[in-house]
């Protein structure tokens, strides 16, 4: 049995406020109507040279043990789902270090859209703060062995639509995160609100519903 893990982020956009003129400029250019510029500041949160980590969370789908390294100012250490994951509050560098120091000791990696999205987020975001990677996460596509990215498995590496995590899970009947109202773009509201537990919950909800996907794959689909 491959020694593996599944792992997910969540990140928050920096203040627009935060950029100086130039960037702003920059970050604007296509935006002509205050709805555009609405959509462009939202999307601050999908790049790391304009947003931070927040949280990532790490699970063992095999032993249902993880951990999950969140920001969280005042926040104790604590174990939930019955000791087997402990939420643990860090900085944002800290949460990087912790995560690199951790990766390393699984030969597959397991993510929803982590090629796309989250691999290449926590790499540029450590490179950004002086963090150095442990490993290449954006190795070969196809080594699925290295790395189970299952968006590019459930989409058959692109020949069929893509749909989001949410949606998939609902096709397989495994409970989404989404069903508890929190979604990605609430986590400037709970940041904001310093409802850091929940944004650690939130991510670890994430962090399952992939893990039960991936076994719904591996079982059926990984041929």
């Amino acid at each position: 049995m491959i020694n593996k893990v599944v792992f997910d982020i969540e990140t928050l956009g920096f203040p627009f406020g935060s950029f100086d003129d130039a960037q702003q400029e920059y970050l604007l250019k296509f935006a002509r109507t205050d709805e555009e510029r609405e959509e462009a500041i939202a999307k601050l949160s999908l790049t790391p040279f304009t947003a931070q980590v927040l949280a990532i969370g790490m699970l063992n789908p095999d032993t249902r043990q993880g951990k999950v390294f969140f920001q969280g100012e005042g926040c104790e250490a604590e174990f939930v789902d019955d000791g087997l994951v402990q939420l643990i509050p860090c900085t944002e560098r800290e949460i990087l270090e912790h995560f690199w120091k951790s990766v390393i000791h699984y030969k597959q990696i397991v993510t929803f859209n982590g090629r796309g999205f989250d691999c290449p987020f926590v790499m540029a975001r450590s490179a950004l703060l002086g963090v150095k990677p442990s490993r290449n996460l954006m190795g070969n596509r196809y080594a699925v062995n290295d790395h189970c990215d299952l968006l590019d498995q459930l989409t058959f590496y692109g020949a069929t639509r893509k749909f989001n995590l949410d949606f998939y899970c609902r096709a397989f009947g495994i409970p989404s995160p989404k069903e508890g109202g929190v979604t990605g773009q609430d986590m400037a509201r709970l940041s904001g609100e310093r409802k850091f537990r929940e944004i650690a919950q939130y991510c670890l909800g994430d962090v399952k519903a992939t893990a039960e996907l991936y076994a719904r794959w591996a079982e059926y689909l990984n041929i």
